[in-house]
């Protein structure tokens, strides 16, 4: 009899360590299964999903291609099909509540051949201490006739499904692909990041080791649209416009 418990209990253990065993060789696979799915996910992708939770918010700051102070503003001009087209970019004194997060306004007004096209106050906010910018949405207004026709393009984070979106890292990389803008079915720009050495000639200057980026959206298949921005200036090239005058209170000179 006890020799009989001896070699049950050999049995039971034996059973025991190979289950055991076999656990950790199924686990193992899962896991690795699900690792080389989420790399081959990143590796075809775009970032769009980012980890917020550990920002200190400001609505003042800069980095090296994205100036958020008050005052600071850019006047960017050139030709679209065959018309005079200007564009101001105006750091406001004013913010705006998204969520739990202040963010700074950032005014833009486009106008064709001397007249309003659109204007839009967009949100941003620096996660400190990485320094990256995020952008948490805009509101838009489409002219018509010198009134507003209509609002296309409009989209708030934390509502309808949307939510920010990375809009200038504080140290891009060549290769760096990330959405700017993430309300589906509504903006949803995305950015790749193509040059750190560009050189361009502008009206306001010429500039040197610039970040060239190249803008998509899945909303548009086949459309391209490229950027250049100047370390401690901001945008210098957007599509045909080129930067004219830059600073604070430009307005004056």
């Amino acid at each position: 009899m006890k020799g009989d418990k001896t070699v049950k209990e050999t049995h039971w253990n034996f059973l025991f360590v190979f289950q055991f065993l076999l656990a950790i060789l199924i686990s193992g696979t899962v896991v690795q299964s699900v690792a080389e799915t989420q790399k081959r996910a990143d590796s075809s992708g775009w970032k769009d999903n980012f980890d917020l939770s550990a920002c200190t918010w400001s609505s003042t700051g800069k980095n090296d291609f994205f100036i958020l102070e008050p005052g600071y503003k850019q006047i960017l001009e050139g030709k679209e099909d065959d018309k005079p087209v200007r564009l101001e970019i105006t750091v406001l004194n004013e913010t705006m509540k998204v969520g739990n997060v202040e963010t700074r306004v950032v005014e833009e007004r486009e106008t064709q051949d001397g007249e309003l096209e659109e204007v839009s106050r967009n949100f941003f906010a620096i996660c400190n201490p990485a320094n990256d910018v995020y952008y948490f949405g805009e509101a838009v207004d489409i002219y018509e006739d010198g009134k507003v026709d209509h609002h296309e393009g409009d989209w708030i984070a934390e509502k309808e499904g949307a939510k920010a979106g990375l809009f200038m890292p504080a140290k891009p990389r060549i290769g760096d692909r990330f959405y700017q803008e993430i309300a589906p079915e509504v903006a949803m720009d995305r950015v790749e990041v193509i040059s750190n050495s560009e050189s361009l000639k502008t009206p306001a200057g010429e500039f040197h080791d610039c970040l060239k980026t190249e803008e998509t959206t899945p909303l548009e298949s086949g459309v391209k649209e490229y950027k250049i921005y100047a370390k401690g200036i901001g945008i210098i090239q957007d599509g045909d416009l080129l930067l004219k005058r830059y600073g604070s209170d430009i307005s004056k000179k």
